[in-house]
């Protein structure tokens, strides 16, 4: 039986937990040290109970805090050769490194996973979905636009973890420079809730169990937005899709 929790999910960190019978995968390291112990701790676990760190890409809010949690606690980390060779930390830095291709499933534990490679403004980034055998957990948290074979991967999944980084309207009409409205808003940038309800409406979710909304934007978009743009492509209420916050993440979220 798999579950998933959020230590966190926005530009200021993220990291995602998995566990499948005795395997604990951390899903990006976006924190400090210290902060990743206290936010693992609200979980009910400690770093030595990981058994890896999965990398998507190479970005701060994504990597910040991979090399000293895996340094300290000799964990192993799986990561792309490309998001390897654009993290400031280098091989010779991570104690055990294991490059993936972004196309061919691997296994830890009693964990599957799957790699998708997708659109994003990183060297070679790559998103997963994660299977013990009977269900599947689909992540797409960073992203600036869908294709049909990021469709596939993330149909007829149990669970799936979905970026809503902006609604598109406030960002065109808010304060950032013209410069990084277009960056986050191109192909690739950053799923907007429109792209995102689009995804969710044209995969299979027959058999989903959880919908989480991620990695919003704290000045481009609010809770209210993503939900309804995700309950109305999925045909439930709004109350049912969760949102995953920058201060809290989200606790245990078990696939019956």
């Amino acid at each position: 039986m798999m579950r998933f929790a959020s230590l966190g999910s926005g530009s200021s960190g993220n990291a995602l937990l998995v566990e499948s019978g005795r395997t604990r995968i951390l899903l990006d390291c976006g924190f400090g040290l210290s902060e990743t112990v206290a936010r693992l701790s609200r979980l009910g676990l400690e770093p030595g109970d990981l058994d890896a760190i999965l990398v998507t890409h190479e970005h701060d809010d994504h990597v910040g805090g991979v090399a000293r949690l895996a340094r300290r606690y000799e964990v192993a980390v799986y990561l792309t050769y490309g998001t390897l060779c654009m993290m400031d930390t280098g091989r010779g830095n991570l104690p055990d490194t294991v490059l993936i291709d972004s196309h061919t499933p691997f296994a830890v534990g009693d964990i599957e996973v799957l790699p998708y490679p997708v659109p994003h403004d990183a060297r070679e980034p790559a998103q997963f979905v994660l299977s013990d055998g009977a269900a599947r957990l689909g992540v797409l948290t960073d992203a600036g636009e869908v294709t049909p074979h990021m469709a596939q991967k993330l149909s007829g999944l149990d669970a799936l973890m979905l970026e809503c980084n902006h609604d598109r309207e406030m960002l065109m009409g808010g304060p950032y420079p013209p410069r990084l409205k277009e960056r986050i808003g191109s192909r690739l940038g950053h799923l907007d809730n429109g792209a995102a309800a689009d995804l969710a409406r044209g995969i299979d979710s027959s058999r989903l169990q959880h919908v989480v909304a991620a990695h919003l934007s704290q000045q481009n978009n609010t809770p209210e937005l993503a939900r309804a743009a995700l309950a109305a492509a999925l045909g439930c209420a709004p109350e049912w899709i969760t949102v995953a916050t920058q201060e809290e993440g989200f606790g245990w979220r078990q696939i019956l």
